[in-house]
């Protein structure tokens, strides 16, 4: 039996909206079996747009039950049928989420004449239930009002079934199958496209804009995981109804996939991303001589035209580093930034410091320390690569950090010699940089030691 719906609702998501018109129709696969129809009294205001759209008003609802005095009836409709609505997801996140409050759990197989449609009349322009009705003749009585709608979907419904979709109907609701799960504008083929490798996927809306980067150790499972559930809130409704088409970019690796997804999401910006999204100003260790000749060595905002020694996402990362260098090798902390206001030196006070900043120490004696500094730096922070599988046998994926930094990913030829990093670079991607970046590739590199290869810088 298939349980026909329509309703019209306060707002595009279950969660924060209430039902104002619910539409049922009853149908054999031959003929109408029986039919409800109701108004539905809100909690919340019916905005003026649904008004306007719709024909609810206020005053319509003001004596019509609520929904919890009429969801027994629903239910029993329902329960036990195939729920068909044309974007069924819509109707039956709605449904399911209110019949919840009100002590009832649905479970039905879900067919959604969208994608039905698509199935037995492929190649339409247009399969909004509007376009479908001028396509087919089909008059719709009291448009954009539950009743209305549920009547035209019927016709269609009925178009169908002559046209032999039972045997589409019959994969759409045979256990297991996860087709009425995706997207309404979504067609199956592009998910059977996606390959079971790691890789970077995109999410498209309606003009091909990417709306969502998202990474996956094995892309098709990934992708399909996103369409296991249709939760009722905004974002969730909001983003299943823009998803238009999929594309991906395959990576031999996981770490190469998370590590393009945190580009991407940094040069794309998707709207529906939410991690990695933080707009953080990016510092840099910057070293120069002052008028006296002492090398002074400063954290700052990053120049567009200055290359810095090293950068750092958080200003509290690049003073700490600073500090570990005036303690390590007795440096001035007022030379050094540490400390800044006109007090004495903190370091003439606890003798770790010579008194380069009173010119009590040569220049050529603190400087030479501050060379031992920057050579520390270098040391601590090594130039090496991450070499791992390739597409194939023939190749390798390399990752390359150059001093502590990351520079970029590609492939190379199996047993390709890393004897020169210049040679090198040119086999490679560059990449933008940032702390998660470098944290993820020098936590695979402590995991995984036998995959690091150092080089020199």
């Amino acid at each position: 039996m298939y349980a026909v719906v329509d309703i019209e609702t306060t707002g595009g998501y279950a969660s924060n909206n209430d039902i104002t018109e619910v539409a049922i129709v009853l149908h054999d696969g031959e003929k109408v079996i029986s039919r409800f129809a109701t108004l539905i009294k809100p909690r919340f205001h019916i905005p003026h747009h649904i008004q306007v759209l719709t024909g609810i008003t206020p005053a319509m609802v003001a004596d019509a039950p609520s929904f919890e005095e009429v969801a027994g009836a629903i239910y029993n409709m329902l329960q036990g049928n195939v729920f068909v609505a044309h974007n069924v997801n819509f109707d039956y996140s709605f449904l399911k989420h209110h019949l919840l409050q009100a002590g009832y759990e649905l479970n039905c197989s879900k067919l959604c004449t969208v994608r039905l449609t698509r199935k037995v009349f492929p190649g339409l322009s247009s399969y909004s239930l509007g376009n479908l009705c001028r396509h087919f003749d089909i008059v719709i009585q009291n448009r954009h009002r539950a009743g209305g709608d549920v009547a035209a979907t019927v016709l269609l419904l009925e178009i169908l079934l002559r046209n032999n979709a039972l045997p589409h109907i019959e994969q759409f609701i045979k256990r297991g199958a996860k087709e009425q799960s995706l997207p309404p504008h979504l067609s199956k083929e592009i998910i059977e496209q996606l390959p079971y490798t790691p890789g970077v996927y995109y999410f498209h809306d309606q003009k091909g804009k990417i709306i969502y980067v998202g990474k996956a150790k094995n892309l098709r499972y990934r992708v399909r995981s996103h369409f296991s559930h249709n939760g009722a809130g905004k974002q969730r409704q909001d983003f299943l109804r823009n998803i238009y088409n999929i594309t991906f970019q395959s990576c031999s690796t996981e770490l190469m996939a998370f590590i393009l997804e945190s580009i991407e999401i940094k040069r794309l910006w998707p709207a529906f991303n939410r991690s990695q999204k933080r707009a953080s100003t990016v510092y840099g260790l910057y070293i120069f001589e002052d008028r006296n000749g002492y090398i002074r060595l400063a954290i700052d905002k990053k120049k567009k035209h200055l290359q810095p020694l090293y950068t750092f996402n958080l200003l509290m990362e690049g003073q700490s580093m600073i500090k570990q260098l005036v303690a390590r090798f007795a440096l001035c902390p007022k030379l050094c930034f540490v400390q800044t206001d006109n007090d004495p030196c903190i370091g003439l006070v606890d003798e770790s410091c010579k008194g380069a900043c009173e010119s009590q120490e040569t220049v050529h004696d603190y400087n030479l320390r501050v060379h031992e500094a920057l050579a520390y730096i270098q040391h601590m922070l090594p130039t090496f690569v991450v070499m791992d599988d390739g597409n194939h046998r023939d190749e390798h994926s390399c990752i390359l950090m150059e001093k502590g930094r990351f520079y970029g990913m590609g492939y190379v030829p199996a047993g390709y010699e890393m004897s020169d990093l210049n040679t090198l670079k040119t086999q490679l991607t560059q990449y933008p940089e940032n702390d998660y970046i470098r944290g993820l590739i020098y936590q695979f590199a402590e995991r995984h030691p036998a995959k690091k290869v150092g080089l020199a810088g």
